[in-house]
């Protein structure tokens, strides 16, 4: 089974076992804030079963209908996590408003406070985890889903923050207030894995320090070739898409093109991985005399 999806299936069942936990909370103290908790840690049990779907499809090879892959499947997965931590962010709301308007007495608070913060443990370390191995992979639905754990942990640390507010000062109404401010900030959270996942979608090209590589690649492996011009990237999930047009001298065989072609193909492949490289050969009156220069 293919690493980036035995990771989407581990998130799935860790975000079960913290949904279980965070109820447990709140189950224990009938805290506002600590429902309002477990009430994002079910968006997140949705958004690691959007997770599992979209690498499934995005590790499918191309087809009849998908000639360049299916590698976009996770960037569609992302937007839907940062729909749902929008989502997530307006029932916070919500449940501050209710509890803001009719505040109630938090029960066992220290109890509910220490199994809670088992489950904020237990998603520090797999966010961790998940988004690491998600750049490794280049996998954007990994890295959105292991952001959107982070954005989990902060609203518990808030959560943590108002509640032991509540029984230390004795205002009931902290507890809503502090589960509000959260909101906002897991809202910015939604927001920003949304522009993220945007810009895949755009086919934003690849990261300046990767374009810099591509081009020294190219001038050091395009011997005899005269230069290499109108170079053009782009992302799609763990794929980088490569197009450049190579000059090459009329007199030149077709086959001996062809050599420089396979030469600049193989060392592009060893140096980024996932790459997917069309050259078009010119012949010398094509030349801009701008571009890549060949060494």
């Amino acid at each position: 089974m293919e690493r980036s999806l035995k990771i989407a299936l581990a998130s799935f069942f860790v975000s079960l076992i913290v949904l279980a936990i965070k109820f447990v909370a709140y189950w224990l103290t009938g805290s506002v804030a600590l429902l309002s908790d477990a009430l994002e840690s079910i968006i997140n049990v949705v958004s690691s079963i959007a997770v599992i779907v979209s690498v499934r499809i995005a590790a499918q090879p191309p087809d009849e209908e998908h000639p360049f892959g299916h590698h976009k499947a996770e960037y569609l997965s992302a937007v839907l996590v940062g729909a749902l931590i929008i989502c997530a962010a307006i029932a916070i709301m919500h449940e501050a408003y209710q509890g803001l308007v009719a505040p109630t007495p938090i029960e066992t608070p220290w109890l509910g406070l220490g199994v809670t913060s088992i489950a904020t443990l237990l998603n520090v370390f797999w966010a961790t985890v998940q988004i690491r191995q998600g750049r490794i992979y280049k996998s954007a639905s990994l890295v959105a889903d292991g952001k959107h754990l982070m954005a989990d942990v902060v609203t518990s640390i808030g959560v943590v923050v108002g509640v032991a507010l509540v029984v230390l000062t004795g205002i009931i109404q902290l507890d809503a207030i502090i589960a509000g401010l959260v909101a906002l900030h897991v809202l910015w959270s939604g927001w920003q894995v949304l522009s993220e996942s945007a810009s895949g979608l755009m086919d934003e090209a690849a990261p300046a320090s990767e374009l810099a590589q591509i081009r020294e690649i190219i001038s050091l492996n395009a011997a005899d070739a005269i230069e290499a011009h109108a170079l053009r990237t782009r992302h799609a999930g763990r794929a980088t898409f490569i197009e450049f047009h190579l000059v090459v001298s009329e007199a030149m065989t077709v086959g001996h093109s062809h050599e420089i072609c396979d030469r600049l193909e193989d060392a592009l492949r060893k140096a980024i991985d996932g790459a997917i490289i069309t050259i078009h050969v010119e012949p010398e009156y094509k030349a801009k005399h701008k571009g890549i220069v060949v060494v």
